[in-house]
């Protein structure tokens, strides 16, 4: 393993270097999982177990969420790869599509991918998403308009939602 500063998540495994970042803010913490320069998961955790950040995209992920939960961006320009079945790959593309602020159902996403009748596949495809926030799954909501299940828990997916809604009212 090479050299590495104190604090700074960093694991081998074959040619590939996994590197762990961390974004703690008042309201989240999130763990970003960083191969070859590009995002392949985000997970939501309850703290921040280092606060190193080094190199370009490190700072470009700290800066946007930054920016993100100060209502200063509205999406993120991050590269990231998602890996999924072709179901859940088209569910996060039309996903990625939902405009910042608004909700739609299950039921909604599964007839815009042209399967009215997979509203379950297509939670279970934003259940599997690695890549939560980015792609924004927080905005997909049951029939009635409840909220319903989230990889971070109801209460990050409510907290989500109505930081967007006041971004919102705020401009």
């Amino acid at each position: 393993m090479q050299a590495q500063p104190e604090g700074l998540s960093l694991f081998e495994y074959g040619e590939k270097i996994l590197q762990i970042l961390y974004f703690d803010h008042a309201k989240i913490c999130l763990e970003f999982e960083i191969e070859d320069d590009t995002i392949i998961a985000i997970n939501f955790c309850d703290k921040a177990l280092n606060t190193v950040v080094e190199g370009a995209l490190s700072r470009g992920i700290m800066r946007q969420m930054e920016a993100w939960f100060e209502g200063e961006i509205r999406e993120f320009d991050l590269p990231f790869f998602a890996t999924g079945t072709p179901f859940q790959l088209m569910v996060w593309e039309e996903t990625l599509k939902i405009p910042y602020g608004e909700t739609i159902s299950y039921g909604e996403l599964a007839r815009r991918i042209g399967r009215p009748k997979a509203a379950r596949a297509v939670g279970a495809a934003l259940g599997a998403n690695p890549i939560p926030i980015i792609i924004p799954c927080h905005r997909i909501v049951g029939s009635t308009g409840k909220l319903t299940g989230f990889g971070g828990g109801l209460p990050i997916k409510s907290m989500l939602l109505a930081h967007e809604q006041e971004v919102l009212k705020r401009s």
